[in-house]
């Protein structure tokens, strides 16, 4: 795995950005500039021991002194938004990891933009890229309020071609308009929570489609099975157990790799597969990057078979 930019970073700005939505700008302590990122990038913040969470670049990649984020709090949460919320202060340093990107936005003529809530921030800087490569484009903006939905203000700027969809105004986002008779020609990137994209997902053709999840889609039960992963770089060939993860069992056995969701959701812990069949169960990779079984996220995904060969 390639080395992975990681160090203390200052927030230096914290703004709402709407109802339950704060807007945090971590910089630098010495105003050296951060590593260079395109839309749909994420970083690893590590809030505290055991309190890590990933959280979407949503400014501008072209200002290098600083990257923004926006944290929605959840009352009902895991305690990485309160935490944020509640004791994160101006002025602070936090540990930040990254950035990493498995929700590019491809090069096409033609767009369209689905967001959900929170779901906004990856999609915020996908807009700004296709309006300077003259794609043509437009977004449908769903939320529960449209006090709660971030940045409306900064889309005011893009005019008709974004529609803000408030669920008390409107109701459920209308997707038919949007995704009916997609040309094949379009690229549909959408973000937001897991019964948008499942909505979406059924309506779209795959080929055309791209999701980035913030929580794991369900998965059909499996049987687990015992198998051996052998450790190419390391020399070691380790068994993992039908109740343990690849990810702990490569732990156990001494050897370090970053991992932190846990889930399947974030990509932190992808790892090359050399040889053997992966059963992938994130929620990162396509279709089409299961199929080619090149890469695997070691805290979920286990063996269609008796062994692997990792890239570790």
């Amino acid at each position: 795995m390639t080395d992975v930019y990681e160090t203390e970073l200052v927030v230096e700005r914290r703004e709402s950005a709407a109802d339950g939505v704060l807007a945090l700008t971590l910089r630098h302590p010495l105003g050296e500039p951060l590593p260079a990122w395109e839309p749909g990038a994420h970083v690893d913040v590590v809030l505290g021991p055991g309190l890590e969470r990933q959280y979407s670049l949503c400014g501008d990649p072209s200002d290098r002194t600083g990257w923004r984020i926006a944290v929605l709090r959840e009352p009902d949460g895991r305690g990485g938004s309160a935490h944020v919320h509640e004791q994160l202060r101006q002025g602070d340093k936090v540990r930040v990891r990254g950035p990493r990107n498995h929700f590019a936005l491809k090069p096409a003529p033609r767009y369209r933009f689905i967001a959900g809530g929170i779901g906004i921030t990856p999609i915020l800087p996908m807009l700004a890229a296709a309006e300077a490569a003259g794609a043509e484009w437009s977004l449908l903006y769903g939320g529960r309020t449209r006090r709660s939905m971030a940045f409306t203000e900064e889309l005011g700027r893009y005019g008709e071609r974004v529609t803000v969809a408030p669920q008390d105004e409107t109701g459920l986002l209308d997707l038919a308009p949007v995704l009916d008779g997609v040309p094949e020609d379009t690229l549909v990137y959408c973000c937001g929570p897991g019964p948008l994209l499942d909505a979406v997902q059924a309506r779209c053709p795959a080929g055309l489609l791209h999701l980035e999840r913030f929580t794991p889609k369900e998965q059909e039960a499996g049987e687990d099975t015992e198998f051996e992963v052998e450790l190419a770089r390391s020399g070691t060939t380790v068994t993992v157990p039908a109740d343990v993860s690849v990810l702990d069992a490569v732990r156990a056995a001494g050897v370090e790799v970053l991992f932190s969701c846990t889930e399947g959701t974030c990509g932190t812990c992808e790892t090359d597969v050399l040889d053997g069949t992966p059963d992938h169960r994130d929620s990162v990779l396509t279709e089409e990057e299961q199929a080619a079984g090149e890469t695997m996220m070691i805290c979920v995904s286990r063996c269609r078979g008796r062994r692997l060969v990792l890239d570790l």
